[in-house]
This record gives C-alpha cells, structure tokens and sequence, in this order.
C-alpha cells in the first residue's frame, strides 16, 4: 500500500493514479494526511480493499506526514560513515531530533542558510503507526506504519560549533527535512530489513547503500526509543546515513545554489531538491 498526500489531501497510489481517501470513504476518514495515522490500523484494513483512482501531478505531492509530533534521527548507523566522520562505531545508538518545522516534501526547492556549510544525507525513514512504548525488537515491525524517503539535511558549521555539538539545531532549517514521495507499508518489501538506498548530486552518485548495512536495524532502534519515552503514531524516524557526505571527502564538498539533489529508495521513489 502506498499513501501520499496529493496537495494537502490524503490518498492512496494506485495502479490507476491517486485515489482521494476521503471520497472513497464517503467520509470515515477525512482529508487531512497527518490525522490518519491515530485511526491507523482501521484505515489500513479499508485501504486494503479500494480500488480505482486517476491520474496526478507528481510536483503536488506534500509530505506523507506533513506534522509529526516527534521526529527522532540517528547518528553513525552504517561503519562506513561513522568512519569518514571520525567516530568509533557507537554501541548503543546515537539519537538527536530534528524539529517537526523542518518536514518538507518531495519535490521544490530548499533555500541554503547563508554562511554555511550544507550537506547532504539520504536516510530510510520509519513512520510509526500504533503508539509504541517498551515495545521489544521481536514485535516491533507490528508498530509501523510504512517507510519513507529522507534527507538529513546538515547545516556542518553550526553543528559543530561551541562546547558541545548541535546537531538538532543545525538539522532544523526550514526545509531541512525533506520526506516522501509517498509511505509505503512494510509488507509491500520483498524483506524490509534490507532496502536500496542512494543519493545523486547534479546527475553524480554520492551514496549508496543497503539498511541491511545499519549498525542498529530498525527493530533495535524501536525497542531501544520505546524503552525511554513513547513514540507516538505519526511520529518519524530517520535510521541514519551511508557513508559519501561530502564532510567525509578530501576536500569536503558542500551542497551550492543550483545544485539538484536527488533522493531515492527503491520500492518507494525519488525526491528532486533544488538548492537555493
């Protein structure tokens, strides 16, 4: 199933096009793409049986979880990255925020602060769908929702600046949280434990990689954020970056305006960004 939001209305991608939720309901759920994910398990049980819908314009796709309560985002999950940016690979996960104001979507442009170093990071992005709280890794596929395309937008020298890093503020620009072009529920992967991963800077490959390469998967990171506090449905989860940011190259490389960033993972889609 794959669920989007089509200028600010819920619908479900269909073989045949968009297919606009509160229509095909009649009403039970209504237009709003955030609200659906507290009703998500009745809506996932009508979804499985619509049908129809017409063809869309990809530029109005939104973010398919445009007002997260919560968005969690972790740091050194692949080796390799934790590498190239100096750290040991850590031994429990490494978790920041990115606030929920910088969730953005698919297709645009994203304005560049002035004086600073922006990077880029392709991420797998979890959406919770029931309320998860010491949740074990056993059942913890049972408490999403789906899977979504991300950047981790990376403003360096505020991350790095001062006594201690800021990583949360420096990932919080508007627009710094790039997500989608739709969620997709996790049956729909031949094995969600292991999906595609890449990100192209003006036509070049910069990374690529497979979240079967993660350090923590996605069941350790919801068992070990549930142990702490609840996560909350609609809430999203950056699982972390391959390694190519351009930090990690000799000389480091930072994104310019007029760069396009593509995003992609497989069985979801792309996201295209224009810098400015």
């Amino acid at each position: 199933m794959r669920v989007a939001n089509l200028g600010g209305r819920l619908v479900l991608l269909t073989g045949s096009g968009a297919l606009d939720v509160e229509d095909a309901s009649g009403g039970r759920f209504g237009a709003d793409p955030q609200a659906v994910y507290a009703r998500w398990a009745e809506f996932a049980s009508w979804a499985a049986t619509a049908s129809g819908g017409t063809p869309y314009d990809p530029d109005l796709l939104g973010p398919p979880v445009p007002a997260p309560r919560q968005v969690f985002a972790i740091g050194m999950n692949y080796r390799a990255h934790a590498a190239e940016a100096g750290f040991e690979t850590p031994d429990r996960p490494t978790v920041f925020t990115k606030f929920p104001s910088c969730v953005t979507g698919p297709r645009g442009t994203v304005a560049l602060p002035p004086g600073g170093h922006t990077d880029w990071e392709v991420e797998l992005v979890v959406v919770i769908g029931a309320t998860a709280r010491h949740v074990k890794e056993a059942d913890a596929w049972d408490h999403v929702a789906g899977l979504t395309a991300g950047q981790d937008l990376s403003e360096r020298i505020g991350q790095l600046a001062g006594p201690a890093p800021q990583f949360s503020l420096a990932k919080s620009h508007p627009g710094f949280g790039p997500i989608g072009p739709c969620l997709v529920t996790p049956d729909a992967f031949d094995d969600p434990d292991d999906i595609e991963l890449w990100c192209e800077l003006n036509g070049e490959r910069v990374q690529h990689g497979r979240t079967s390469d993660l350090v923590f998967p996605v069941p350790r990171l919801i068992e070990e954020l549930s142990a702490t506090l609840p996560l909350l449905s609609g809430d999203l989860i950056f699982t972390g970056t391959p390694a190519g940011v351009g930090m990690g190259r000799t000389p480091p490389r930072r994104l310019a305006p007029g760069d396009e960033l593509v995003t992609g993972v497989t069985g979801v889609g792309e996201m295209r960004h224009r810098l400015r």
